[in-house]
């Protein structure tokens, strides 16, 4: 890449004159050899790192946190489910809000409100607290994912971006895994609290740094929200989702459970109801009839659906399932992280030999065999099987995630990559929390066919999930080149 390249003020994408510490940015990216889009974008992922890492980093530790919040696993459950929702549902509103008010913006407020209720969280009293401070933190983090793909799309051009959506694809896919390689160990030896001790001052750090170091984004004027379709949206999700959750211990035939059927299915009805009238819809009617907005989109969400409900499912399996130690489990799971990083930094170069719905082929491929690999886990299995089912995880998402949103980013207007952005972080998450919800369930009801097989049967239906990946990702149409 060129030194003035895309992002500088020739091409009009950032405003780099008017920016405050421009000279500070330029002297830093110099010393350590980068052109000013790297650099800024090693900052952006930075802040989206301290936020990401930390959302799933108990799934390890449910029983123990539950102990200590004198509560149960299935309740602390909503700690690691609630984020991952939030962190979606919420995205959508802060895409428009930084095409309005500025990424940068954006991006310093998602990191100041997440650091706060991170410290929040380290003093949670019960339950409900600590539910209740994961999740805002999460809400206000969410705002960094919109704002990191609005700067690579902002200082890289279509044929570039492959490579540093790939960063992004591990950040956001890969960081919370490694939170829980991380935060294992951290829980067996001085507890769960530490961890958001410390997660609290590191996001003020990237605070500081961001603010210094980030430049100002172009704003709209014409930007408008879509109130009643993100309430809508939140409502109709979290019902569903909720009744998923609840119906094996409550009962399908419930009231509650059937109240909330009823609430979540006329939510998501009623959402795309409001979303053909809305003057700034978080969904655009005409991307359900863009071949490569609705399909990449629809495999990304299949695939993370196997990813997520797979990294809930397997260190269960093995804590509780295998009676394996917390360390022992934690460094098994550095097996997925890793594959990923690797992959991820080699998919620009993998996608540009062999196009990006080979990519999302592959990596929803390997997902499947990833799941089935896992499924046969069982009392005897080797660690190795373990780990060749968990880099086949890593490997199916590191090379699917950043061509098929790099097909997604290649098929919308430039003036709504904020929005397609945040789109495409709300069906991510959505499949990653669906995912964890029915596996779950899966779990729960067939406990009587033996703890080890009924997290096998779980992953079944993550193996199935991603199959479908896969035929979505079989529908996208290549780019030329």
């Amino acid at each position: 890449m060129h030194e003035q390249g895309p992002g500088v003020d020739e091409v009009g994408v950032l405003p780099w004159q008017a920016v405050r510490g421009k000279r500070f940015v330029r002297k830093v990216a110099k010393r350590i050899g980068l052109n000013r889009a790297w650099a800024t974008l090693i900052v952006v992922l930075s802040g989206l790192f301290a936020v990401s890492a930390t959302i799933t980093i108990l799934v390890v530790s449910l029983d123990t946190v539950a102990t200590d919040l004198n509560s149960d696993t299935s309740t602390i459950n909503w700690a690691l489910t609630g984020p991952m929702l939030a962190f979606g549902v919420v995205g959508p509103a802060f895409g428009k809000a930084g095409d309005l008010w500025g990424h940068k913006r954006l991006f310093l407020l998602g990191l100041l409100g997440a650091s706060i209720f991170a410290a929040l969280t380290a003093i949670a009293w019960n339950a409900t607290t600590m539910i209740l401070f994961r999740t805002l933190s999460a809400t206000a983090g969410s705002a960094t994912g919109p704002a990191a793909m609005a700067f690579i799309n902002r200082m890289f051009e279509p044929e570039e971006r492959v490579r540093p959506l790939g960063y992004w694809s591990f950040t956001t896919a890969g960081a919370p895994v490694l939170g829980v390689v991380i935060g294992a160990p951290i829980v067996e030896s001085v507890g769960w609290r530490v961890i958001f001790v410390v997660q609290a001052p590191l996001l003020a750090i990237a605070l500081l740094l961001a603010w210094r170091l980030l430049p100002e984004t172009d704003r709209q004027t014409n930007v408008r929200f879509d109130l009643r379709g993100s309430a809508v949206l939140g409502v109709g999700a979290t019902s569903l989702l909720l009744a998923i959750n609840r119906g094996h211990s409550w009962g399908w035939g419930s009231a509650p459970v059937l109240a909330l059927l009823i609430v979540g299915v006329s939510g998501l009805w009623f959402f795309f109801r409001v979303e053909r009238s809305a003057e700034a819809p978080l969904l655009p009617m005409r991307w359900l009839r863009t071949r490569n907005v609705v399909f990449p989109t629809l495999s990304q969400a299949l695939i993370n659906f196997a990813y997520m409900g797979g990294f809930f499912a397997v260190p269960q399996l093995l804590e509780k399932g295998l009676d394996y130690s917390t360390s022992h489990i934690g460094w098994l799971i550095i097996a997925r992280p890793l594959t990923f990083s690797i992959v991820a930094a080699a998919a620009s170069v993998i996608t540009l030999r062999i196009g990006e719905r080979s990519s999302g082929v592959i990596g929803a491929t390997a997902t499947i065999v990833s799941m089935f690999v896992l499924s046969s886990v069982g009392v005897g299995s080797s660690d190795l099987v373990i780990v060749i089912g968990l880099a086949l995880t890593g490997i199916g998402l590191g090379v699917a995630g950043p061509a098929l949103t790099g097909l997604l980013s290649s098929a919308v207007d430039p003036e709504d990559i904020g929005t397609a952005a945040a789109f495409q972080q709300l069906m991510t998450q959505l499949g990653a929390v669906t995912g964890t919800t029915v596996m779950t369930m899966v779990h729960e009801s067939t406990l009587s066919h033996g703890v080890v097989e009924s997290y096998g049967y779980a992953l079944w239906v993550g193996a199935f999930a991603a199959f479908l990946g896969l035929l979505a990702a079989l529908q996208v149409k290549p780019l030329r080149r």
